[in-house]
């Protein structure tokens, strides 16, 4: 009998915890996974390290990254001489990236238009988040819209979805759903202040939000941090 053959995806793959989760949800609704990474001037690069490891790890046909210079522009505590803080404050803080989340899924239409891929996932969050007004609902919603105006696949094709699985889980939710699926979240680097090796900090807002999410999900937490200290 003859085998269907998968559909491509492009999933946007961070090497965070939940870009992680994503690719491994996609997997399981059975598609081809072209998982896309942006090294955009970040200064955390080790996550770009984890990417590639959990690319290959949860089984992604292909893994590319493009550059993005980010760092040109700066506004970010990611991509410009700006201290990241501690955990805490409010409003949209420093380490908001101006028109990240645009960006990235932009270059992840372009690479689905040309491997025919209708589908676009992302790991973007609602619910435990740190306050980014590009990882709301209306965004998701929005982008979607403004891909099937703009692209001859969304004109002539059969249309862009940009699936974003994540977008009401808590990071407890995201925790066991990445077990489900055989995530090994020991590969994936979150801390907006990694070192080169992956170790994280323990006290920014990522380290806090990825260290809740497994204490409320009652799972022993992977992270490395530097020097063994938990913020």
């Amino acid at each position: 009998m003859r085998s269907i053959p998968m559909k491509n995806a492009v999933v946007l793959v961070s090497g965070g915890m939940d870009s992680a989760v994503v690719l491994a949800i996609a997997r399981e609704q059975g598609f081809a996974v072209h998982a896309l990474s942006v090294r955009y001037g970040q200064r955390h690069t080790s996550e770009l390290d984890a990417a590639d490891r959990v690319a290959r790890a949860l089984g992604a046909v292909a893994h590319k990254t493009v550059g993005v210079d980010l760092r040109s522009i700066g506004g970010s505590a990611l991509t410009d001489d700006i201290e990241v803080p501690d955990a805490g404050g409010e409003g949209i803080p420093v380490t908001y990236v101006p028109a990240r989340n645009t960006i990235m899924l932009s270059v992840a239409l372009g690479w689905a238009e040309v491997l025919g891929a209708a589908d676009i996932f992302c790991g973007v969050n609602a619910v435990d988040y740190s306050g980014y007004p590009d990882c709301r609902p209306e965004f998701i919603e929005a982008f979607e819209r403004l891909a099937n105006l703009a692209t001859k696949a969304g004109v002539e094709g059969a249309g862009i979805r940009v699936h974003a699985p994540l977008l009401r889980m808590g990071k407890d939710e995201i925790v066991r759903e990445g077990l489900r699926l055989g995530v090994d979240f020991g590969q994936t680097v979150s801390c907006y202040r990694a070192d080169a090796a992956g170790r994280a900090c323990g006290h920014c807002d990522a380290c806090r939000l990825r260290a809740a999410g497994f204490a409320a999900a009652g799972v022993a937490d992977p992270t490395r941090y530097v020097g063994g200290a938990i913020g």
